[in-house]
This record gives C-alpha cells, sequence and structure tokens, in this order.
C-alpha cells in the first residue's frame, strides 16, 4: 500500500497521545514523527527499511541530547586520518590546533578514533572535546581523552555520525587523511556551494612544509574547474596552510563581525556585532551589487517576522535580496564585513 495516506482519527489518536506524555513543545513536529512511522507502516515498508530508519531516529535523539548541554559553547570539527601515528608532524599540527581553539573558548569535536582524532582530543583536554564515534569491527572504542569523561556518542550509520559532525559546528579544520577524509571535506564543499548549510570557515592544514593539499588544489584548479565542473572560484573559501597560528585565526576571525544570517522570504539578513557606517554600506554595495537579485544592502531595524521569534534583535544587521543562484558565493560578503573598520578588533567567538 504505498503512499497510503494516514486517516485522520488515526492522526488525533497520535496527538492525545503526545497530550497525555506531557509533551506542550514542538507538538506539530513530534506528530509529524509519529504519523510518519504509521506511514512506514501502512506503505507496508520492508523490515530492513524500519530497521535503518529506527536506527538513525534513534542515533539522532542521542546525539542531539549529547551536544545539547554545549548548545551555546563555539564548536569546531577536526577531521583527518586514523591512521596517523604520533610520531608523523601531521599528528603535532592538529593536537597543536586543537590545543589554540580550545584555549579560546572552542570546544574540539572528532570521530573518537585514533590517529587525528587522538590528536585532536589530547590538544584540546578531554574537558573541551566532544566525539562521536562510528561503530567499526576494527574501531570499538572511542580514544582514550574521549573516553576519560565519557563525552561521546556511538553511531552505527556514517551518514548519522558525519550529520552531527557538521551540524553543530562553527568551524572545520582538516588535515591530510583518506577517503573518509576527502568526503567529509568534499561533504563540507557541497553544503556550502548549494547554500545547504551556513557559511562556516574551512582550513585544510598539514605539517610544515606539507604539500598533501597543494596537491588536492592543483586537481582542482586543473581538471574540475579546468574542466567547467565547478566555477573557478569555489576553492577560494578554504584556507590551505601549514601554520596552526593561521589555521586558528581563521576559525576564530570568521566570526570576528559576522555573527549570524537568517532568510526571512525572498531577503537576506546579516546580524553583526558592530554597526557599519553609511561609507562602510555603500563600499559593499558598489562591491557586492553583482550578487543581489535586485535592490541594495540596507541597514535596517530587525524585520517584522525577526522581532516576533528571534533572540537577536538587539544586533545590527544588513538587509538585501541575495540572488539564491550566488549563495555560494557569500562567504566573500562575510569576509568582507570583517574586514570593515567598525568591526571589532581581534578574534571572536561564534555565537
Amino acid at each position: 500500500m504505498p503512499d497510503s495516506v494516514v486517516p485522520p482519527e488515526v492522526t488525533e489518536d497520535v496527538r492525545a497521545l503526545i497530550a497525555d506524555a506531557g509533551i506542550t513543545e514542538n507538538v506539530d513536529l513530534i506528530a509529524r514523527i509519529l504519523v510518519t512511522g504509521v506511514g512506514l507502516g501502512l506503505d507496508e515498508a520492508s523490515r530492513l527499511d524500519l530497521k535503518i530508519t529506527t536506527a538513525a531516529l534513534s542515533e539522532m535523539r542521542a546525539a542531539f541530547e549529547h551536544f545539547a548541554p554545549y548548545a551555546g559553547v563555539p564548536k569546531v570539527t577536526i577531521f583527518g586520518s586514523a591512521r596517523t601515528r604520533p610520531d608523523d608532524p601531521v599528528y603535532r599540527a592538529a593536537a597543536d590546533v586543537a590545543e589554540a581553539l580550545a584555549e579560546s573558548g572552542w570546544l574540539v569535536v572528532t570521530g573518537a578514533g585514533p590517529g587525528i582524532m587522538q590528536a585532536a582530543a589530547e590538544g584540546a583536554g578531554s574537558h573541551r572535546s566532544l566525539g562521536v564515534s562510528i561503530r567499526l569491527p576494527f574501531e570499538e572504542r572511542p580514544n582514550t581523552v574521549i573516553a576519560e569523561n565519557a563525552r561521546n556518542v556511538a553511531m552505527k550509520y556514517f551518514f548519522t555520525r558525519k550529520l552531527m559532525l557538521v551540524k553543530e559546528s562553527h568551524g572545520f579544520v582538516c588535515v591530510p587523511g583518506g577517503f573518509g577524509t576527502l568526503d567529509e571535506l568534499f561533504e563540507l564543499l557541497t553544503l556550502q556551494q548549494t547554500g545547504k548549510a551556513e557559511p562556516t570557515p574551512i582550513v585544510l592544514l598539514d605539517k610544515p612544509g606539507g604539500s598533501f593539499w597543494q596537491g588536492l588544489q592543483r586537481f582542482v584548479d586543473e581538471e574540475l574547474a579546468g574542466s567547467g565542473l565547478i566555477s573557478p572560484g569555489d576553492f577560494d573559501r578554504l584556507l590551505l596552510t601549514d601554520s596552526v597560528e593561521a589555521a586558528a585565526q581563521e576559525i576564530t576571525g570568521f566570526w570576528r563581525n559576522y555573527d549570524s544570517l537568517r532568510w526571512v522570504g525572498d531577503r537576506l539578513v546579516l546580524r553583526l556585532k558592530a554597526e557599519p557606517t553609511d561609507a562602510e554600506v555603500e563600499a559593499l554595495n558598489e562591491r557586492f551589487g553583482t550578487l543581489l537579485a535586485s535592490g541594495t544592502i540596507e541597514r535596517t531595524a530587525p524585520l517584522r517576522q525577526e522581532a516576533d521569534d528571534d533572540a537577536r534583535v538587539h544586533l545590527p544587521r544588513l538587509v538585501m535580496r541575495f540572488d539564491h543562484f550566488k549563495v555560494g558565493s557569500l562567504y566573500l560578503l562575510i569576509r568582507a564585513l570583517n574586514d570593515l573598520p567598525s568591526a571589532p578588533k581581534g578574534p571572536a567567538r561564534a555565537a
């Protein structure tokens, strides 16, 4: 019975069940989750499909609960190979950048395994580390640093694990790795390029004098951009560096003035930490007017929809009709906002 409609009386029973459970927040969404489960039964979904659905939902619930106590703390995810040995300079680079960011008030999120994941956890320390591990035959337990305070959630599926490694973080550092690291990097790039995720800083960090990421850039420039498969500037959103200091500054500096964004209909609202001057707004329009669908970049008070349900109404903001087809270039505007003379000096924490 594919695409079966759940009878209205069943939906009413579901809402009654929710009320009996004492749930009062987001009742509509909870009801949709439960009704979707009923719909799977009506669709006669296979047992395998139901097991996948059940496991994924259970894992997401556990992960959301795992991250909930740290909702107000900025997080950076560090990706890299599980095979990297402690005597490898890349291992030291991962530990050092994690330490630098932890000292700036950030939590370091990793896949909780060995190699680079352990290096990052060691650098940040057990009290500044969170793990999202994968259950594999050869990687049964989280590394000793993560396990010390039991700050880990174990996942069966890579796709639910990847969701949590990306969803909560305000910055990403990738150090040389294999298929898994490259998969995670290209997932980030796809989300940024298509506008499915908000702009965040991404750093490709190598050992001093290393050429790993330069090799990738050559492939991107010569094969992907050279063949017209991506736009020429798509890789410019990344910082390639062998400097731990530059990597940490790229993560924190991205949030120096830029705070957050929100779409209200076809208008994009960028919230800032400092009010830009008239001259700065005029210069932004001259530089980035081609990224707009129509109109200009304007300073405004909070829009009505924001005033109704937005906790960040106290911040200055810029509003514009940004061209949705150019959303992959939004990071350029954000970088310009961070470089404004009116922007706060020095690095800042993400919102």
